[in-house]
């Protein structure tokens, strides 16, 4: 906990349930506090904003969206949000309290992780993110300072560590109301896909290029980037590809630099589609690590007895026994001679010289002609091994899903690599499409079989680009391969120039070539609709004519006399041109009722009254007797009056 530097937040408590302890770290755009949660009596870690974007009604409205999609969000390796709202004016959200330290903190410690801890430590935050983006999230700032990391007890591997992923949709919060300018830079420049410093564009594919740069980071010890402005940085990411990381740390498994090299490929179309298609090679990478760990363990031989060898009668090299080191070049000219003369005659004889003196004894000879057979032994075997020996034939895999060929690869000894795949219209996603070596050619054994594999129907979503300007809505329409088409329309609300919408609508999936109406703001609509309710239907129509409008008229029934306007659409306001439509709603009268008869059936005055209210009709005496019945009533039994109309009645015996 950072005790250095006062913080007005200790201490204080947040909308009257999470006392706030102390404060455990300060990030770019926001403040990590430890507090108690006095209702659940629970410990919870509680992230503020900074103060300052909370003036911006948009980042808060995005904010507490983000908020609410997050919370929805359950898996065991993400970092759950219980709350979230303000606190004078401020945004915050309560989250789980994960007691571990960041990646980053682990990274300051041990520099750099052995490759199975990073595999395994990778694995945990592909599957929380992979959660989200089957949620359809995007998580956008994928680093080592949002990856929580639990130790096991007693400080063992981190191999068997509990790993959650923080900040889920804060980034995007962020992004949506920051300006033009700086939203593309928004995540760290260390891990930032090339895609956003270019276009601002994310999606699933910018979380795998953010995962293969931790991997980078997690195996080097350092990013791949580094440099004294940002921006710089960034566009490093554009510019150039990844290196391998094996040229920064010696004796790192190949599979690891391929694993580092399919996530970051400048291009998104080469990565992983998401992060659970990422996970999946992760998995397959750890499972070739540990059997390659395994099949490269030393064991020790039992102890042979060793023929002994006689003493050479010479100095030469010819007479030492093959497993004997012979000296360098450069320790054989220091060393002193105690036979000079002898030495020169060699060097003046030559090559002849040296032959004759060398077969010039029986064991000499025998030393030669030895010689001569294991050389050709040699010649012959290492031609067999480097000519045929060594190669096997490679197992034709096209056809097989990816498991199916894993399965064949492993029982035959030899290693799968991956490309970037291929789109295929007909053939399903992750079956294998082209192989290098392809079948029944030669490969050495055990060796690496690169496999091409079918992405499936080459298909793209409609994006959302409701209210982006309309060179924007082209952009990212065409990087998609989809033919933009503009049609432009009048809108009340949309400024002039932006995207009321698309047709296809948004995230209808689309082959590449389909054509996509791009529908564009001209503004509000020269005539201003005015307001015609409460006036006669004559009135009304002319008032609309005269302004080039058509006018629709419909009937309703209502308490308001007949022939008043009672409604209009559009309403007033509305921006329309000549020739729209607008459509008038008019009264046609109260509802109209049947008079029941009440003459002539033997009914006092109350009984008739009690018949007429029912039917929404007033009695009313014209004439009475005393002890008469209903003889006469006006109007007459049957004729349809408005409701609430007045009936007379004559009563006499």
């Amino acid at each position: 906990m950072d005790t250095t530097v006062a913080d007005s937040l200790t201490g204080a408590l947040i909308d009257g349930r999470y006392r706030v302890s102390g404060r455990l770290a300060r990030g770019g755009m926001a403040t990590v506090y430890a507090a108690t949660d006095e209702r659940l009596e629970r410990t919870v870690a509680v992230k503020v904003i900074h103060p300052g974007r909370h003036h911006d009604p948009h980042f808060v409205e995005r904010f507490t969206d983000e908020a609410k999609a997050i919370a929805r969000l359950t898996h065991p390796n993400v970092v759950a949000v219980y709350d979230q709202g303000t606190h004078e004016g401020v945004p915050y959200l309560v989250m789980e309290y994960v007691r571990g330290r960041t990646l980053r903190e682990l990274l300051g410690d041990n520099r750099r992780l052995p490759p199975t801890e990073a595999l395994a430590i990778l694995e945990q935050v592909l599957a929380a993110v992979a959660a989200a983006h089957r949620a359809g999230l995007i998580h956008r700032d994928i680093k080592p300072e949002n990856v929580l990391v639990a130790e096991p007890p007693g400080g063992g591997s981190l191999v068997d560590a509990v790993v959650k992923v923080a900040d889920f949709g804060l980034a995007r919060a962020v992004e949506a109301s920051a300006d033009e300018a700086g939203a593309h830079l928004l995540a760290t420049v260390a891990y930032v896909a090339p895609e956003l410093v270019t276009d601002g564009h994310a999606d699933p594919r910018t979380d795998v290029y953010s995962a293969g740069i931790v991997l980078f980071e997690m195996l080097t010890g350092r990013v791949p980037y580094d440099g004294d402005k940002p921006v710089e940085v960034a566009w490093r990411h554009v510019d150039h590809d990844v290196p391998p990381p094996s040229k920064f740390v010696a004796g790192l498994p190949a599979v690891l630099d391929d694993l580092v090299a399919r996530a970051t490929r400048r291009d998104p179309g080469g990565r992983p589609t998401d992060a659970g298609a990422l996970l999946a090679e992760v998995q397959a990478a750890r499972d070739d690590i540990t059997v390659g760990t395994a099949a490269t363990q030393t064991f020790a031989q039992p102890t042979v007895p060793v023929a002994s060898i006689d003493p050479p009668t010479t100095a030469l090299p010819a007479a030492r026994p093959s497993w004997a080191r012979l000296p360098s070049r450069a320790a054989a000219a220091v060393r002193p001679s105690a036979r000079p003369g002898r030495r020169r005659a060699v060097r003046t004889g030559g090559l002849a010289g040296w032959y004759r003196q060398l077969t010039a004894t029986k064991r000499g000879r025998q030393a030669v002609a030895a010689s001569i057979v294991v050389l050709a032994l040699l010649v012959a075997v290492g031609g067999w091994w480097f000519g045929i020996g060594r190669y096997t034939s490679a197992p034709a895999l096209t056809g097989l899903t990816r498991a199916q060929a894993a399965s064949a690869a492993a029982a035959k000894g030899f290693h799968l690599a991956f490309d970037a795949g291929r789109f295929e219209e007909k053939i399903p996603r992750d079956t294998v499409v082209g192989q290098r070596p392809a079948g029944n050619q030669r490969i050495v054994k055990g060796g690496t079989i690169t496999l091409t594999l079918s992405r499936g129907p080459e298909r793209y979503a409609v994006p959302d680009e409701n209210g982006q300007p309309f060179d924007q809505a082209v952009a990212d329409l065409t990087r998609l391969k989809l033919v933009p088409k503009r049609q432009d329309v009048y809108d009340d609300t949309m400024p002039a120039g932006n995207v009321l919408g698309t047709d296809p609508a948004k995230g209808t999936v689309l082959a590449p070539g389909t054509e996509v109406t791009i529908k564009v703001s001209k503004g509000k609509a020269p005539i201003s609709v005015p307001n015609v309710i409460g006036t006669d239907l004559a009135t009304a129509q002319q008032k609309l004519t005269d302004l080039g409008l058509q006018v629709a008229v419909q009937q309703q029934q209502s308490d308001k006399p007949a022939n008043q306007v009672i409604s209009q659409d559009p309403p007033e306001g509305s921006g329309l041109q000549k020739g729209d439509r607008i459509i008038l709603t008019v009264s046609s009268g109260p509802p109209q009722v049947g008079v029941p008869d009440v003459s002539n059936q033997e009914l006092d005055f109350d009984q008739a009254s009690q018949i007429l209210a029912q039917a929404g009709l007033v009695a009313v005496k014209v004439f009475e007797f005393p002890g008469g019945q209903v003889r006469q009533q006006n109007p007459a039994a049957g004729t349809q009056v408005p409701k609430g109309s007045q009936v007379q009645l004559w009563i006499y015996p």
